[in-house]
């Protein structure tokens, strides 16, 4: 990874704060309106595709790190906030953590949708396709 300046590593954290701010938004009001196990399938399908979008004008329009970096930094802050803000703050309980719907699966879909919108952003700008 190249070198993050202050700003860079900012804009990148802001917009994982975003994903997950969106993603906690899906929660909030599901839990609010239906059922948890509806909502935490909604969850599921909304994430990635949060996650997509925000990819999509990272790797568009600032493209500070791979498509691997981003998706690891991006899900860093998911878990960092899921663990201590979520987890340990709100809920109180790590129970969360044992619900593959809820957390697992939309932690590798996160990852996934981010790592592959920069693969594909960067195969349509005619960059080489890498792993890193």
């Amino acid at each position: 990874m190249s070198h993050l300046g202050l700003k860079q590593g900012l804009v990148l954290f802001l917009l994982g704060l975003l994903g997950w701010a969106l993603c906690g938004t899906i929660m909030f009001v599901g839990m609010a309106l239906i059922d948890l196990q509806t909502t935490l399938i909604i969850h599921l399908i909304g994430a990635p595709i949060i996650f997509t979008l925000i990819s999509l004008f990272y790797f568009t329009k600032l493209n500070y790190t791979s498509p691997l970096q981003t998706g690891i930094i991006f899900l860093s802050i998911i878990i960092f906030l899921d663990f201590f803000l979520v987890a340990l703050v709100i809920n109180r309980s790590f129970d969360m953590f044992l619900s593959p719907i809820g957390t697992w699966i939309p932690f590798l879909f996160i990852f996934l949708s981010t790592y592959r919108t920069g693969m594909l952003v960067g195969k349509r700008q005619g960059e080489p396709e890498s792993t890193e």
